[in-house]
């Protein structure tokens, strides 16, 4: 008999949706179809792929009043931030959409008399797309809408704790009216998934997760010869100068810690400061952070929502009881947010003072509301304390000095370097990790190159 996954929502623990497992003949009819529907699409013009994609981006955005509360109960999102998703996936599907004319044009070299000569970019054929809870929009959106656009069918296997996103965006492309057969939403579970990639049936997977299913990912692919791109998250740092605008720092490096109660793979996970204002940092920080609101994330006053499950939650519980053990001081009062609760997904927010790097809080991935702050003499000793982690996915540069913010950033191993902000995937930029966050490209018009293989016309007309 085939399972019955259950959606527990953090909200309150309750079974909020549930759904039967992918079959093998489910299976086994979606790689048929996804492979002969593809064979067609690829010869569409890319205008017509163009304006389908587009209505079902314009689809996906009508069901926003469903889509913002369902995220609430799923995955513990408040509603009052909700639509900013929704902005964020309509900003990168239609940034995707309006540069693949350029981005899948034919490169020609220079012209040689008496030959044709240019390479095309060809569709890869299915691409898996493994997408995670935490930005359940924003991340499938990154592979899903360009590798349509570039010719290919589609595969979501979403996880399991947002199963319901999966849905959605199977509606929003029937009421697109995109041809049936090039995208198929799939509830799996990991060795389902692991069959999939193993067939040889699929030719790209993408995934967003953790560093082990990473591993699990290119091991199921051995020997198969297929693209694997991996986005395994990081811990990222932020690195604030003695000359920044200390209100915009402040400011931005704790929405850019808590916002999501620091459930996303680039949240700001730990902050150096020049010590020369190490104390006015790290004061308006506090204070800040106290003016969140934990509580249930159907509230509009709610700003700080549960983690995605107890266990999250108690995994962050056990960073900061660990830093704290080693002489860690922790500057917020869980006391002062009555919805925190051991054993619930509830969790204050907390900054940590005092910290080294001999601390799992400095070193492991928390993806929880938790950040360690530490004081710098220099700028030698941030880049040290920065490129000091296995993971390098982005990292922020706080100053007003330009010339710095580059030198800088051209030292630091990371995927993204920002400057007075972070936290944010610009479309027009490659999405990209070094070290244990990953390999792979999403968006820009790098992200086409990743599902697209190169084929050369090398054509003699003049004999």
């Amino acid at each position: 008999m085939t399972e019955i996954v259950q959606l527990i929502s953090p909200v309150d623990g309750r079974v909020y949706a549930e759904r039967r497992r992918a079959d093998a003949a489910q299976i086994e009819q979606a790689l048929i179809a996804a492979e002969t529907a593809q064979a067609q699409w690829k010869r569409r013009p890319l205008s017509e792929r163009a304006a389908l994609c587009s209505a079902a981006v314009d689809a996906m955005l009508a069901m926003k009043d469903e889509i913002v509360p369902e995220l609430a109960w799923q995955m513990g999102r408040p509603v009052r931030f909700g639509a900013g998703e929704l902005r964020g996936f309509e900003e990168r599907a239609r940034h995707m959409i309006a540069i693949a004319p350029e981005a899948l044009a034919a490169v020609e070299p220079a012209p040689v008399d008496g030959f044709r000569r240019y390479i095309k970019r060809e569709p890869l054929g299915t691409v898996l797309v493994i997408a995670p809870w935490n930005y359940p929009y924003l991340t499938a959106v990154n592979t899903i809408i360009p590798a349509l656009m570039a010719g290919n069918s589609v595969i979501l296997k979403h996880a399991s704790q947002t199963l319901l996103v999966g849905e959605r965006f199977a509606e929003a492309f029937r009421r697109a009216h995109l041809p049936e057969g090039l995208f198929h939403n799939l509830l799996l579970d990991h060795q389902q998934t692991a069959t999939i990639i193993a067939s040889g049936r699929v030719q790209q997977v993408n995934f967003t997760g953790s560093v082990d299913a990473g591993k699990a990912m290119e091991a199921a692919a051995m020997g198969r010869f297929l693209g694997v791109g991996l986005e395994l998250g990081g811990k990222d740092p932020a690195y604030v100068r003695a000359d920044v605008n200390l209100e915009h720092a402040v400011e931005n490096l704790v929405d850019g810690s808590f916002f999501n109660s620091g459930q996303s793979c680039c949240a700001v996970e730990r902050i150096y400061v020049d010590e020369k204002i190490y104390p006015a940092f790290v004061e308006r920080f506090v204070d800040l952070t106290r003016q969140y609101v934990l509580g249930n994330p159907l509230d509009e006053a709610t700003t700080l929502g549960p983690l995605v499950t107890p266990s999250a939650a108690e995994f962050v519980r056990g960073q900061i009881a660990d830093a704290l053990a080693q002489g860690a001081r922790a500057l917020i009062d869980p006391k002062d947010f009555p919805a925190d609760a051991p054993g619930s997904a509830y969790l204050a927010p907390q900054v940590l003072v005092d910290v080294t790097h001999q601390m799992s809080v400095m070193r492991e991935e928390s993806f929880g509301p938790v950040v360690g702050i530490m004081p710098v003499a220099s700028d030698d000793e941030a880049i040290a304390l920065m490129n000091d982690s296995e993971f390098g996915l982005s990292a922020s540069i706080w100053t007003q000095d330009l010339a710095a913010a580059e030198r800088i950033g051209d030292a630091i191993g990371t995927g993204t370097v920002f400057m007075n902000r972070c936290d944010y995937l610009d479309p027009a930029l490659a999405w990209t990790g070094v070290k244990n966050s990953g390999r792979g490209v999403t968006l820009s018009r790098l992200g086409y190159e990743h599902l697209t293989r190169a084929k050369s016309f090398h054509l003699r007309h003049e004999i």
